[in-house]
Parts: C-alpha cells; sequence; structure tokens
C-alpha cells in the first residue's frame, strides 16, 4: 500500500491518462531537457560539500547538517519535479502531465491544433532544446507554452506528421506540366 502511494510520487503514470478503448497510442512522451536539472544539481552537491565539513564544524556539527539540509531538500524537489513534468504526443492528441502533489492534465486534440511555434534561444541551439508555444481553436487552453523540449525540431516534425496522417490537413496534390510529362 505505501509503495504504490510512494510510486505515484516517482513516476507521473502517462498510461493511466490514455484512452486505450478508443485505440490512443503513445507517439512520444517527451521529459524535459536536462538543462532544467543542472542548478538543482548543483545545489545538491553544495548541501553535500556543506555535509562534508560537518566534522570539521566540532560543536556547531547539528547546525551545519541543518543547513546543508536546505540546498539538498530543494534540489531533491526541483529534480522530481522536473522529472514528473510530461510532455506527451499521442496519435488523438498532445497534452502535459505534471506536478508532484497536486497532478495537473492539459490537453489538446490535435484536431484543434493551429499553428506550432518553436522557439530556439542561443542556450538552447547550443544545447539541444527549444520551446513550443501552440495556438489552438480554443479561447482559453489549457496547453499553450510547454518550455524545454529536447530535440524540439525532431519533436515538431512528429506532431506534424500525425496531423498530417490524422487526415486533418489535405494532401498536396503535385501538377505535372504537359511538357514535363511528356519528358521535354
Amino acid at each position: 500500500m505505501a509503495g504504490a502511494l510512494f510510486d505515484r510520487w516517482l513516476d507521473p503514470r502517462v498510461d493511466d491518462h490514455l484512452i486505450v478503448d478508443e485505440g490512443e497510442v503513445v507517439i512520444d512522451e517527451v521529459t524535459r531537457h536536462w538543462v532544467v536539472r543542472v542548478v538543482p544539481a548543483m545545489a545538491v552537491l553544495a548541501g553535500a560539500g556543506l555535509l562534508v565539513m560537518m566534522p570539521l564544524a566540532g560543536i556547531a556539527w547539528w547546525f551545519i547538517g541543518l543547513v546543508a539540509s536546505v540546498p539538498i531538500g530543494w534540489g531533491l524537489y526541483r529534480i522530481q519535479v522536473e522529472y514528473m513534468d510530461r510532455f506527451v504526443i499521442t496519435n488523438m492528441r498532445v497534452f502535459r502531465v505534471h506536478g508532484l502533489f497536486n497532478q495537473q492534465t492539459a490537453t489538446v486534440p490535435i484536431s484543434r491544433i493551429l499553428d506550432i511555434s518553436v522557439r530556439k534561444p542561443l542556450l538552447g541551439r547550443i544545447f539541444g532544446y527549444g520551446h513550443f508555444t501552440f495556438e489552438s481553436a480554443a479561447q482559453d487552453q489549457g496547453l499553450r507554452d510547454i518550455r524545454y523540449v529536447g530535440r524540439p525540431d525532431e519533436r515538431d516534425l512528429t506532431i506534424q506528421r500525425v496531423i498530417q496522417r490524422s487526415g486533418l490537413r489535405k494532401d498536396i496534390e503535385v501538377v505535372v506540366d504537359a511538357n514535363e510529362a511528356d519528358g521535354f
């Protein structure tokens, strides 16, 4: 019982959000780019460094331990929050699941996506991440900005393929000129 409850805090359980009886399958499940975990990892390392100093502190060892627990606790919390943030592309929709204690889900059906903007800042171009902005047919949408998406161009093409395969966009007909057809 306690293991199952603890497991819900360690895994976002994306499969629980799928409409399996309608044939929904995951095309791509995207975790946030590793760059978002750099600062929290540095905080954990700084706290661990303080813990190493505890034997040198003499009588104030408990104070050093207390101070060290703050960056360690914050860093571990932020790492888990970033791990729990998932952006999912299925054959029917795109959705985001995030939150550690209070889990939130935002969904946009493939048919409602009008435009996807991909922004890659300088550091994003260097490290391979970008930010998505979705424009949909809905006035008030729950899924608009997805930040720190790894390999954003590849993910954008995946979404475009899903939209194309769903039949929401017309195939481009190739018009062949009569002269070209005769080999001239």
